[in-house]
């Protein structure tokens, strides 16, 4: 039995810019064989989007709450997602309009 894929979209809160949070989660979305980026937002959040078996992103999205060492995270915001996620897992230069 295969496992089902799933897409979502994270809001992370906290101190996540500036701490590597973006370079971290890609590592470890790579690890997992997830797709999709991440990417800072103007209000100082971080924008994941996730795409692969639904076990992986479920792994990924409590990794959120860890994040590198620096990192503190006070929120995650999970949402069902419907766009395409690409290939590969990127990580998004500069900042996204929220």
């Amino acid at each position: 039995m295969t496992d089902r894929e799933k897409t979502v979209r994270c809001i992370v809160s906290g101190r996540v810019q500036d701490v590597f949070y973006r370079a971290t989660t890609a590592d470890r979305a790579r690890g997992l064989g997830l797709r999709g980026w991440a990417s800072n937002l103007a209000d100082g959040t971080v924008e994941v989007v996730v795409c692969g078996a639904e076990a992986s992103v479920a792994a990924l999205c409590a990794w959120l709450w860890e994040g590198p060492p620096a990192a503190r995270v006070t929120g995650v915001r999970v949402e069902e997602w419907s766009g395409s996620p690409g290939e590969g897992f990127s990580v998004r230069q500069g900042f996204s309009p929220r």
